[in-house]
């Protein structure tokens, strides 16, 4: 099973969509960072700056190769939330050196992740958002994707098969990244429902 990000994939508003759109960055993450059941985030010992990210999670429920942009939703029968936890300063050390973002993101249990639910239970518009020790810090909506969901299957699909069960996180929203601490309590939404609910450690 294979976990795909996408990078910088969210702007603030419909009026800074870029256009013409660049090239999305793309990178993976192995299955040992998901973290299921709302268990509890222990903050790594490798790092002294973990960011939470709230993303849209889609999974993939059937093999596809070049797969067209029109028949990209196809590919697609669930949606959850999750944590895309950053390990900054491991980030900040890499880029340093031009490296890739491989360990700040892949470190174990660096992708809480709520349930799937099926995606015909929401419209074209996703609201989804993150509540950090009950106050709200993210608030993010699909609509606000500089890559939608289709346009991103149809690139990746171009280099890689995808299969059953893989995950595409999609982004975080532009705004309201911020640092995690022992003690903190975090809850993340979709359409205003509490289904990710876990304590950093």
């Amino acid at each position: 099973m294979t976990i795909i990000g996408i990078g910088k994939n969210y702007v603030n508003t419909a009026e800074d969509m870029p256009s013409p759109k660049w090239a999305p960055i793309i990178f993976t993450k192995p299955e040992t960072t998901l973290l299921k059941d709302n268990a509890p985030f222990e903050i790594p010992a490798v790092s002294n700056e973990v960011a939470y990210e709230v993303e849209l999670a889609f999974r993939i429920s059937k093999t596809g190769k070049n797969i067209s942009e029109a028949d990209g939703l196809e590919y697609v029968d669930a949606v959850a939330v999750c944590i895309d936890f950053t390990a900054k300063d491991v980030l900040k050390a890499s880029r340093e050196n031009k490296g890739p973002w491989a360990l700040a993101k892949g470190f174990d249990g660096a992708t809480p992740i709520s349930e799937f639910l099926p995606i015909s239970q929401f419209g074209s518009e996703i609201n989804f958002a993150l509540d950090l020790n009950g106050e709200r810090v993210q608030t993010g909506n699909s609509s606000l994707m500089v890559y939608n969901l289709p346009q991103i299957i149809a690139h990746v699909s171009q280099f890689m098969t995808l299969n059953p069960g893989d995950i595409i996180l999609s982004g975080t929203p532009a705004h309201g990244v911020g640092l995690v601490k022992a003690g903190d309590k975090l809850a993340a939404k979709l359409e205003d429902e509490n289904i990710l609910e876990f304590e950093v450690k």
